[in-house]
């Protein structure tokens, strides 16, 4: 069963044609041939009345006709005579009559002149129906022609007609996973108004769906936010009271404990809004300056662990684009290095222009990401198979989200020597002029 409607469309109509063209062909050969066959018995009749005034009575073929027709002419004389053939054909009445002349099938026109004596103008049954046959089947050349060239308009028709289907497919495909606009319907044609109506009914459902989520999520982070910071500067007010060693610990522990809180709901707030931003309003932005400001700013994390920040390349480069979502973009990429860089190891910094694009390049001494994980590290909250460090797995999802939305790109790759191990990140943008 053909499930494709084109291919059910193309099938149904290539019958009718077949069948449309074979029952007119077959009515133009049976016509062709029967006009054809006339048309012998007319050549006959004329022949016969030239032969009657001609001066000539002999047997002899007929010249000035179609050599492939092989008429002859044969005079049968007062009386019957010579063969039992030429006794019978005298014996027929004046007209046109099929017989059988040295057992070959024939087509005989009689005629008697007023002297009394008769010829016959005779022409065989096999010439007359090959010369019927050829004029007939020259008849159904152009329906051979038309059939297939037929055949391709409506494979044509078809194939424009479901354009408008194939577009919207392309469409939705080319979209991202998070944009959820409505599809066109003006252009399309009206048998898939009702179609288009379902499905943008049903974007309309999931558009409220998530954002209500996405504000559920935005407003948990935010509250909670208020008792985090709470706890956090109770735990501060510790610090100068005298205590145990073993108690000591343990309140570092709770402070790393709200630490690491407090940077996940500053991601998922960020997430919230980079979600919930339906218009946003695009600025010139200096990549170089940017990057500096957050290097600067993680400068002391990074000398509490012995590592050393720094810039290999700091070229100016200017993005279109939110200059808080670029903050957030180079500072989860630097951050996360930082962050997974063992102490004593370093982090290099580049920012540079590249074939018309802003490039960030982030390399650091780490132990790198295992190959099977390189594709997964976007995901939100996937923090590998190995995971280490107090991180939230969202850093970089954020990242990708936003470099998606500026129609960027981003590329991880292990560096591996016999010296040196760790991550090369590349994140690339669209560069002002």
């Amino acid at each position: 069963m053909i499930r494709s409607l084109r291919g059910r469309l193309f099938t149904g109509l290539t019958a009718i044609i077949v069948l449309t063209g074979a029952a007119g062909g077959t009515l133009a050969y049976l016509w062709a041939y029967n006009e054809a066959i006339e048309m012998q018995d007319s050549v006959l009749t004329q022949i016969g009345t030239f032969a009657m005034n001609a001066s000539t009575r002999q047997s002899q073929p007929v010249g000035g006709v179609d050599a492939e027709s092989e008429v002859v002419l044969l005079e049968l004389g007062p009386m019957p005579h010579g063969s039992a053939d030429d006794r019978r054909l005298w014996t027929l009445h004046d007209g046109l009559h099929d017989d059988v002349r040295h057992g070959r099938q024939i087509r005989v026109s009689l005629w008697s002149r007023p002297d009394g004596s008769r010829f016959a103008v005779a022409q065989g049954d096999e010439i007359r129906v090959e010369i019927a046959g050829d004029m007939a089947i020259r008849t159904l050349l152009p329906f051979a022609a038309l059939v297939p060239c037929l055949l391709l308009v409506t494979a044509l028709v078809i194939g424009r007609s479901f354009r408008p289907v194939f577009r919207l497919a392309e469409e939705l495909d080319v979209r991202r996973a998070d944009d959820l606009r409505l599809l066109p319907g003006e252009s399309a044609p009206s048998e898939l108004q009702p179609f288009l109506g379902s499905i943008n009914g049903l974007l309309e459902r999931i558009r409220a769906m998530v954002e209500q989520q996405r504000r559920f999520v935005a407003d948990a982070a935010h509250e909670l936010r208020t008792p985090i910071t709470a706890l956090s500067l109770q735990a501060q007010n510790l610090d100068p009271l005298d205590m145990s060693p073993a108690a000591r610990d343990r309140l570092e522990a709770l402070k790393s404990g709200m630490r690491r809180t407090r940077h996940l709901l500053d991601q998922l707030l960020a997430l919230a809004r980079q979600d919930l931003a339906s218009s946003e309003v695009k600025e010139t932005v200096h990549l170089d300056r940017t990057a500096m400001a957050v290097v600067a700013d993680l400068l002391a994390e990074a000398s509490a662990r012995n590592v050393d920040l720094g810039f290999t390349v700091a070229e100016p480069v200017s993005v279109s684009a939110d200059p808080v979502a670029m903050v957030s973009v180079v500072r989860n990429v630097v951050e996360n290095a930082v962050r997974y860089t063992p102490d004593g190891g370093r982090v290099d910094v580049g920012v540079y222009r590249e074939s018309g694009q802003a490039v960030l390049q982030i390399e650091d001494t780490g132990p790198g990401v295992p190959p099977q994980d390189v594709e997964r590290i976007v995901e939100p909250f996937y923090r590998g198979r190995r995971p280490t460090g107090d991180g939230s797995g969202l850093g970089l999802s954020i990242v990708k989200r936003f470099v998606d939305r500026y129609g960027g790109s981003m590329e991880f790759k292990n560096l591996t020597g016999a010296d040196q191990t760790g991550l090369r990140v590349i994140v690339r943008l669209p560069a002002l002029d």
